[in-house]
């Protein structure tokens, strides 16, 4: 393909996909066609299953611009391959010959503003060319994952049509767009963005059916069926068709059913009906589908469900949003900053939904109240519609999900390949046998494409998910929910777990434990109890009741936690103005607090004659005038309030104490406030700073109503600490106890303070006591200096964080003066926050692998930030899992191997698995039953090969002697042995506890290759010795229906020998003393092996426990010995079994006791006690010498200096997992870990790739 002809849609983002364009081809198609008809359908089928060789063989590559089908392929590990028709959207119907009634135009996807002007008029029309072509003025467009794609000819690509949510500035949204539409306006936009829907709709049952009946392993299973039919083997066939039929029924009520919960979870704002605003201040009723970016829609009263994403540009907001955070709290929001109306001025800034959602009201989410002016309405401008929302992006994350990438698959697939190898070697030599043997075409044909349906067994993929089915209903138990049930088995390999904090490791709820206030630029004892008459009128506690976004529902007060407890803390009343008094004034009238009547201090009037005057002061109370919403990118909030009677407004703040201390007066911040912060964050304390400052006289309510936040936050005077205290959850400790026992990592991923959160990970025992906490500092780059690195050592925790006691000289603090010596006997662990960790993806990106391999602790990381922390972990290649509660985690669930949600909540769709226990409990329930899945995936992998490879060489055998197995033979070795083998081996529980073992994770892994291939040969060694014996026999004769082998011997049974061998012609020649001993044997080996690979402990409770398997193996070892001793005539004609001397029984139940014996020992004894130990622990050494569960320095010390020149010199045992052979290397790297107090510095010079020195700062 030419350079030239290959363009990239949705470039630098995750569904990047090349493009290319082609036309139909007129004698291709006839080609194709023709095809089609001579291979009875075949090549349509496999063209329908490769979209790529579809448009290849019946297209012609053309222009981008002109063609009339474009095939894309995705940019990902995956490289997938889809094509789409273009369509063309005629805009002839809709009129634009009148400037003022022109539409309004689509600029790349921005709106632009309706006017009367003739001269922008026609730069609209320049707009309108960009999407379409003059001449015919139709827009060439085509549909992927339910988004529309349009062809732009600036870009000279095709583009998707963005909305308000990119390019527009704050100031544009009031001034351009406030107005709302026309109605001309909207019927053009409407034209271009199309119906308001997340359109999720149930495919039919007989569209299921026939996607999935055209799948390929059923394609594959009509053939053997039509093949098996062919030879009369209709038994077998219809046990074949029954099977399937079941499993496609299974399968498409799954399917439906998923569709059906998917359709009504998105049905719930699909037809309500909106008002909108027109040009001219007209109203207009109409149906949410009809929404269109650019509209300006009320916000009722009474509350509504968002039907798309709309930013707030008058009133309040108080909402909703467990659908997309799976947080609970109401949240308020408020109008969007409007930057012209400023009184101070302030920089515009682009509008965008994830920065300002404070301002934005997002699809899905439920308004519960409405606050609003007298006359005004609560309106918001509609930014975002359909799946561009944030809830489509949310369904189609789920309608067209990533496919698992897993090594196991991908085994799975090129074992098939193998297997499909065997098969065609015993295909040319059925052929070439037959054919020496002067057989008939007919039957040459029919046995030799019979050898590869027997060699590609037809009950894999059912056998296959059997475990995956078993473990979802354990976990669905234990109260673990699974959407993607592929990904149980990923998290049997998980060997890194990320932990959100608050309300993951620690609870939910935070207690206050004190505040200390400050004075006079000095810190103040501190106090515990708030609620006092010495405070009631402080600042401080002022803050504390004004500073929060608490509102009532329904009379109950909400909120967010942290807020709660610090209003309840100082026992304050809130009050909010009712609609109806609202109504009364010309603005909004304020949420009021006020302090209980016991709490204020007595006092008596002078006279009676003063009384009246008297009690209106004595009435205290504070109005919140104006909030500034809690932005977790600024790390703060701030109110504007008014005390009754004062005139001039006061401003509060609270939020992160550096960011609080940055934005006061540095006279008002206490000298040692760096220092009393350390003391509590070290001890796991949660630490709020508050300030406050007097706003001028002149600043009217007005005013405020229109200021920005940073001209009210700034120039503050500091106030002091509000401690809150985070306990850590019960169960905590003791999980996490178990997961480092098992040699799984645990990394710590919080929005929280830095020290908090290694103080907490002290506790919980994610760090241990010994360990060494080396905290990265990382800088952008300024005023022309490189970005750098600084390397502090924390120092070690003596004390808990749950003492009451604060001693500050009970914590030295030793930073950067700890003797690296100390660090070659201990762990270490990096500690950074958010800002550090993109400075250091951005300009340290060949440090990134360094810093994961030991990185524990990830502070002030945003929702962002913490999916790329799971990808850079994946990106050394560990399994990664994440558990979140929901809140802020959705990207990184997604994104996570195992992403587990302790939210019930609906955000948690995006997450694989949601855990109705708030704890983090299920996470080793998880990978244990994860564990226990993966392995029995491979126990059952292993078994159906064996059976493959058995039955393969059984029929080989058996045709060298022109002879098969039966009808009946085939049909009770396939569905009395080998299904209820599968279906049974397969109920094995997990065991009870973690080990540090972790089973393999693919299928080409030493261990697992040498189980099959000894096995193989072990089956067919005996087999082989069974088959050429019997004809050794003095007995034997080539076998007819009058042969008398039983009598000649003097058998038990020569009496009643007659009663096998008065049969009809056997034209198939199934009935010989072959056929007997093979079926026999083969018999009998597929229960060796099935016991062989049931195994138990580490990862499954024993088989002994599984009853049914061993009832099972019992009844069917019980059946085949006894036919085979003791044969029944009624049961030896129906299976086609011959007569045999009483001997050659004995003699083969011999055979099959040290075929057992050999396997049972070479599985159990040579392969899991001595070599696994000597050959095949190389991946299991890897993990104990190099994760951080066994740091690098102790394996050094462990192993001693002569394993260490052997790993250095020998290199024979290279681990293949990057971050294991990046321990390995670190090990001699006398620069790491980084020094006491040093720096390193991003190279400036070749800043592109990351390289970096390290300059020791004396």
């Amino acid at each position: 393909m030419d350079k030239e002809e290959r363009k990239t849609i949705n470039q630098g983002q995750e569904d990047e996909m090349e493009i290319y364009g082609y036309n139909l081809c007129r004698w291709k198609l006839a080609v194709v066609s023709l095809g089609v008809v001579c291979t009875g359908g075949f090549l349509l089928l496999l063209l329908y299953w490769m979209p790529e060789w579809r448009v290849k063989a019946t297209c012609v590559r053309a222009s981008i611009k002109d063609c009339e089908v474009v095939l894309l392929r995705t940019t990902d590990e995956f490289r997938m391959w889809f094509c789409a028709k273009i369509r063309l959207l005629s805009l002839k119907t809709h009129p634009f010959s009148s400037p003022k009634s022109m539409a309004n135009v689509v600029s790349n996807g921005h709106a632009v503003l309706l006017t009367e002007n003739l001269d922008l008029a026609e730069e609209n029309r320049h707009e309108i060319s960009k999407y379409s072509q003059m001449q015919s003025e139709q827009i060439r467009y085509f549909s992927h994952h339910s988004v529309k794609y349009f062809w732009n000819d600036t870009l000279h690509n095709f583009d998707f049509l963005k909305g308000l949510d990119e390019g527009v500035s704050c100031t544009s949204i009031y001034e351009k767009h406030s107005a709302g539409l026309t109605k001309g306006m909207h019927a053009y936009r409407k034209l271009l963005y199309g119906v308001n829907e997340i359109s999720v709709k149930v495919p039919s049952v007989f569209k299921l059916l026939i996607k999935e009946v055209l799948n390929p392993f059923y394609i594959f299973q009509l053939f053997s069926v039509i093949l098996w039919c062919t030879d009369e083997y209709y038994y077998y066939a219809l046990a074949i068709v029954i099977m399937s039929v079941v499993s496609i029924l299974s399968s498409l009520y799954s399917i439906k059913k998923q569709y059906i919960m998917l359709h009504d979870m998105v049905a719930a704002h699909s037809t309500v009906r909106v008002s909108v605003c027109r040009v001219n201040e007209e109203s207009e009723e109409i149906f949410s589908t009809d929404l269109v970016p650019g509209d300006v829609m009320v916000i009722p009263l009474n509350g509504t469900v968002m039907p798309c994403d709309a930013v707030l540009i008058n009133g309040t907001c108080i909402v909703n949003e467990s659908m997309l955070t799976g947080e609970s709290v109401p949240v308020t929001k408020t109008n969007l900053p409007n930057p012209s109306v400023d009184i101070k001025g302030m920089e515009d800034e682009l509008y965008s939904p994830e920065i300002h959602k404070r301002h934005t009201l997002f699809c899905g989410t439920t308004v519960i109240q409405t606050r609003f002016y007298s006359g005004e309405l609560v309106k918001a401008i509609v930014v975002r519609t359909g799946f561009s929302t944030s809830k489509g992006q949310l369904v189609r994350s789920i309608l067209y999900p990533k496919p698992t990438d897993f090594k196991l698959y991908r085994d799975a697939y090129l074992f098939l390949l193998c297997l499909v190898a065997v098969a065609a070697i015993g295909f040319i030599y059925t052929i070439i046998n037959s054919v020496l043997n002067e057989v008939e075409v007919g039957v040459i044909i029919i046995e030799s494409l019979d050898i590869i349906t027997i060699t590609v067994p037809p009950a894999l993929p059912a056998a296959m998910t059997a475990g995956i089915v078993y473990a979802q209903r354990r976990l669905k138990k234990i109260g673990i929910f699974c959407i993607s049930p592929q990904r149980i088995n990923i998290c049997g390999q998980l060997n890194l777990v990320c932990f959100d904090k608050t309300g993951t490791l620690t609870e939910d709820g935070l207690d206050l434990w004190g505040i200390q206030r400050v004075e006079n630029a000095r810190f103040l004892l501190p106090e515990e109890n708030v609620c006092n008459e010495m405070l009631v009128k402080s600042q401080f506690v002022a803050c504390m009741a004004t500073c929060h976004s608490l509102t009532k529902i329904e009379g109950v007060l909400s909120g967010d936690p942290l807020d709660l407890k610090m209003f309840e803390a100082i026992g304050w009343i809130l009050e909010e103005a009712t609609e109806e008094e609202t109504a009364l004034h010309n603005r909004i009238m304020p949420t009021v607090v006020r302090p209980p009547k016991q709490l204020l201090p007595e006092s008596t009037p002078v006279g009676n004659q003063e009384m009246e005057l008297f009690e209106l002061p004595a009435i205290y109370e504070i109005g919140i005038v104006r909030q500034f919403p809690f932005s977790s990118a600024l790390q703060r909030m701030s109110v504007v309030s008014r005390v009754l009677g004062d005139k001039k407004m006061d401003a509060y703040m609270k939020g992160a104490p550096e960011v609080i201390a940055s934005l006061c007066k540095p006279e008002t911040v206490p000298v040692d406030f760096e220092k009393v912060l350390e003391d509590y964050t070290k001890q796991g304390f949660r630490v709020i700073a508050l300030a406050h400052k007097k706003l001028e006289s002149k600043l009217t309510w007005h005013k405020v109503q229109n200021i920005s936040r940073d001209a009210i936050e700034n120039n503050m005077d500091f106030m002091g600490l509000i401690i809150m205290q985070n306990k850590l959850k019960q169960e905590t400790p003791a999980v996490l106890e178990d997961l480092h026992k098992a040699n799984i990592r645990t990394v710590m991923v919080t929005g929280d303070n830095m020290l908090t959160a290694v103080s907490v990970a002290r506790d919980c025992g994610m760090i241990l006591p010994q360990d060494k906490v080396i905290i990265a500092e990382a800088l952008p780059p300024k005023d022309g200096k490189v970005a750098k690195i600084n390397w502090h050592y924390a120092d070690s925790l003596t004390q808990c964080s749950n003492s009451l006691a604060i001693d500050s000289e009970a914590i030295p603090i030793k930073l950067a003066h700890n003797s690296l010596e100390d660090l070659q006997v201990t762990r270490y662990h990096f500690a950074m926050n958010g800002k550090s960790f993109s400075v250091i993806l951005e300009h340290f990106q060949d440090l990134v692998p360094k810093l994961m391999l030991h990185g524990t602790v990830f502070a002030r990381m945003a929702p962002d930030q913490k999916t790329q922390l799971v990808e850079a972990l994946q990106n050394v290649d560990y399994f990664v899992g994440m558990c979140g509660d929901g809140a802020n985690d959705c990207g990184a669930l997604k994104r996570a191997h195992g992403g587990i949600s302790l939210s019930e909540l609906e955000a948690s769709v995006a997450s694989p698995f949601t855990s109705k226990t708030p704890s983090i409990s299920c996470v080793p329930n998880l990978i244990r039953e994860g564990r226990a899945a993966l392995m029995t995936s491979f126990c059952v992998f292993k078994f159906m090969a064996l059976y493959s490879i058995i039955q393969y060489f059984s029929v080989t055998l058996l045709y060298s002697v022109l002879s098969n197995l039966g009808d009946f033979q085939f049909l009770f070795i396939d569905l009395a042995i080998i299904l209820v083998v599968v279906f049974t081996m397969s109920l094995n529980p997990a065991w009870k506890e973690l080990v540090a073992q972790r089973p393999p994770s693919g299928l080409i892994s030493g261990s697992l290759l040498f189980s099959v291939l000894s096995q193989i040969l072990i089956c067919i060694a005996f087999q082989s010795v069974a088959f050429f014996w019997v004809k050794q026999q003095s007995w034997y004769e080539v076998w007819h229906p009058h042969s008398d082998a039983c009598n000649t011997t003097g058998s038990l049974y020569g009496n009643s020998s007659h009663l096998y061998n008065e049969t009809e012609d056997d034209p198939h020649n199934i009935q010989n003393y072959e056929n007997t001993t093979v079926f026999f044997i083969s018999s009998f080996q597929y229960l060796i092996v099935a016991i062989a690979f049931s195994k138990g402990k580490p990862f499954r409770q024993p088989c002994y426990k599984n009853y049914l398997f061993v009832v099972s193996v019992i009844t069917l070892y019980a059946f085949i010995l006894f036919i085979m001793l003791h044969p029944v005539a009624s049961i030896d004609q129906v299976l086609q079994i011959v007569c045999v001397p009483y001997q050659w029984r004995v003699t083969m139940l011999i055979i099959v006791l040290v075929n057992a014996l050999v396997s049972v020992m070479v599985e159990n004894i040579c392969l899991d006690t001595v070599l696994w130990k000597v050959v095949f622990n190389r991946d299991r050494q890897g993990e104990y010498r190099f994760t951080t569960t066994q740091p690098p320095q102790e394996a050094v010390d462990h192993w001693g200096k002569c394993c260490l020149s052997w790993v250095l010199d020998c290199r024979k045992k290279i681990p293949k997992a990057k971050y294991m052979y990046l321990a390995q290397e670190l090990l001699v790297d006398p620069e790491w870990p980084p020094k006491p107090q040093t720096t390193t510095e991003a190279k400036a010079l070749v800043k592109e790739n990351g390289s970096c020195q390290i300059i020791t700062i004396t």
